[in-house]
């Protein structure tokens, strides 16, 4: 038996990319979420939220049509800035980006709401513009839930299958990830195959969730 570790190679490097982006962009929008006040943040929220209840399939489906060829933006990507998404390695980024929001979004959320203002505004008064205040007072203090975020982003990337499928089909050694290769695996009747895959990710979620068990409870 000759076994592919392709897909579970493209797979970590599918998470560890979308773990980075969520890191850069989640902190400022669960920073803002948090402390802002505008009206129309009520309508961010849910949207940043909705991940966590809506079918992967229709968010796939949706980025499916929204870079399709035949649609403006599709056509512009391609003819004008010459960078197809749908079938590729760049569509899986951004379908797990989307999908995989609000377990980065949500956990910095709340570690922001919880620090108290006190503290805030006195970093403030002492001269800190809110830059610093973010990233040298309030980050350091709320460890826990960033690296909650960070674990979570990263392990529910790993275990995705109907955003990836749709946006990135099943492309062996561009698209093809670990979850994908089970289901196939499993089509062919393959079983030993699909239990390597299944067992290697079984140990590494648990591995994960199992540091980040450790890291929470240090941190308290």
């Amino acid at each position: 038996m000759k076994f592919d570790f392709g897909p579970l190679v493209l797979t970590f490097q599918l998470a560890f990319a979308t773990t980075a982006i969520l890191v850069a962009a989640g902190i400022p929008l669960a920073y803002w979420l948090a402390v802002s006040r505008r009206s129309w943040k009520s309508l961010i929220e849910p949207l940043v939220s909705m991940p966590l209840i809506l079918p992967p399939t229709v968010l796939g489906f949706y980025l499916l049509l929204l870079f399709s060829p035949s649609t403006g933006v599709g056509r512009f990507l391609e003819n004008v800035v010459h960078v197809r998404i749908p079938f590729t390695f760049l569509g899986l980024v951004i379908g797990s980006v989307l999908f995989s929001l609000p377990f980065m979004v949500n956990p910095l959320k709340a570690g922001f709401q919880n620090f108290p203002s006190s503290l805030r505004e006195a970093a403030y008064t002492l001269g800190k513009t809110e830059k610093e205040t973010l990233f040298k007072v309030i980050l350091p203090n709320i460890k826990p839930a960033l690296w909650t975020g960070i674990v979570m982003s990263f392990a529910h990337t790993i275990g995705e299958f109907g955003v990836v499928l749709m946006i990135g089909g099943n492309i062996p050694g561009e698209t093809r990830v670990a979850s994908i290769a089970i289901f196939n695996e499993v089509e062919a009747l393959k079983y030993a195959e699909a239990h390597i895959y299944s067992g290697i990710l079984i140990m590494i979620s648990f591995s994960i969730l199992f540091a980040l068990n450790l890291v929470n409870k240090r941190g308290q």
